[in-house]
């Protein structure tokens, strides 16, 4: 195996790097309260101190830190910060795979006999992050990309920590489940409904008794709570292969009928469906997702006959998903839409005896119009008149507002 540097940056040291006047306060990055993203994305030392932690409501992190002083995310500035940080890194390997919006792995393993081991390496990177940049990083030493990502977040916002074979029990076998990449809320809660609160208990249970609760993710899970992983660094110049676009977020109310799911379902199929076409790309698959306000949701998806690029056919295909699958109960705080099993736009196609290709290809024009338009003048120059029907979830702005998520680990690796 060879040798992996895990690189988080922290958002708050960018803040107080950007704003001197912050430096040495109790500060905490939080998203929106009126857009629903009210949570803390990081907080400074002193902030930590007082109690303040990741993922905390705002109301509960001012709770424990009575003088906090709220700082909203600036991801332009992150995101130019990160490219900085790459810089550095490129003068160690040439192994450089992003993942999310800043963080990142190296394969340093061909660089250990000019720069000495891999925690020499990982000390100065991260005293050069510090010297020219002004922020702070957490790295994660180990031999593959799962455990390098679980020392990133050992010692944050501002630590080095080194995770091998021979202190893997040790550091690893303790922590809560969740702290396991691709361990998420809904699969963290049947986890612990097994009694399987921890990645030691993980990594003990049967292999095949996780593929028998999770299908094939159980036998992924269950390598990686052993700390093992075979996924190559991509090297600088490799780009992925796209294999679906997808877009969602939480809406600045709740949605309480089928009116307030078609409009947010059409907004968010005007952007896939337009990122669709800037990449000359069809779907054949339509997915949908939603998320009710207990944080429960699902997950549906349809095959369908004829590949499309359409916003509106998107919609509707979508739209056929969720009432054929939802009975309302909980109000819904979070809708996502996703074109998979993507296909050259151009590609063959078979003609169904009823389909209407003429009317489709008036609308694929129709798209494509649009779409020349709002590149010039920007995205919500023109608008359905349906978004003009409710001004609180009309004014999302999906293609303009959307941020770089992580690459799936899977598709990457």
């Amino acid at each position: 195996m060879g040798s992996n540097a895990y690189l988080l940056p922290d958002y708050a040291s960018v803040e107080m790097q950007e704003n001197p006047q912050l430096r040495g306060k109790r500060i905490a990055v939080c998203g929106s309260k009126e857009d629903r993203h009210g949570i803390v994305l990081t907080a400074s030392y002193p902030a930590k101190w007082m109690g303040v932690k990741t993922g905390m409501a705002i109301w509960q992190a001012q709770q424990c830190c009575r003088d906090l002083i709220i700082v909203p995310p600036h991801y332009t500035e992150y995101l130019r910060y990160s490219g900085f940080v790459r810089e550095i890194l490129q003068d160690y390997s040439d192994q450089i795979e992003g993942f999310g919006l800043d963080e990142s792995w190296i394969d340093i393993t061909g660089s250990i006999g000019l720069y000495g081991s891999p925690m020499k390496i990982a000390k100065e990177i991260s005293d050069r992050v510090k010297r020219e940049l002004g922020i702070t990083v957490s790295i994660g030493v180990s031999n593959n990309k799962v455990t390098a990502k679980l020392g990133s977040d050992y010692k944050k916002p501002d630590g080095i920590t080194r995770i091998e074979p021979d202190n893997y029990k040790e550091l690893v076998y303790p922590l809560p489940v969740q702290d396991l990449l691709y361990v998420g809320p809904a699969t963290q809660r049947k986890l612990n409904s097994y009694g399987i609160r921890t990645i030691g208990q993980l990594a003990e249970t049967n292999p095949k008794t996780l593929q028998g609760w999770f299908g094939k993710v159980g036998y992924a899970l269950s390598a990686f709570a052993r700390g093992l992983d075979t996924s190559p660094v991509a090297r600088q110049d490799h780009t992925a292969t796209i294999k679906s676009v997808g877009n969602s977020g939480t809406t600045p109310r709740d949605l309480v009928n089928n009116e307030d799911i078609w409009l947010m379902l059409l907004i968010m199929s005007e952007s896939v469906a337009m990122r669709m076409r800037e990449l000359g790309m069809k779907c054949t698959v339509v997915e949908v997702s939603v998320r009710d306000s207990n944080l429960m949701g699902f997950v549906r998806q349809r095959k369908i006959e004829t590949p499309t690029n359409g916003a509106l056919e998107i919609a509707k295909i979508a739209f056929e998903l969720f009432k054929s699958n939802y009975r309302w109960g909980n109000p819904l705080r979070s809708v996502g839409v996703r074109g998979a099993g993507l296909v050259p736009e151009d590609c063959a196609i078979q003609l169904g005896f009823f389909s209407n290709q003429e009317k489709r290809e008036q609308l694929e024009r129709l798209d494509k119009a649009v779409d020349t338009v709002r590149q010039r003048y920007g995205y919500t120059c023109v608008q359905r008149a349906r978004i003009y029907t409710d001004k609180g979830l009309g004014k999302i702005s999906p293609k303009e507002d959307h941020l770089v998520h992580p690459v799936g680990f899977f598709n990457a690796g």
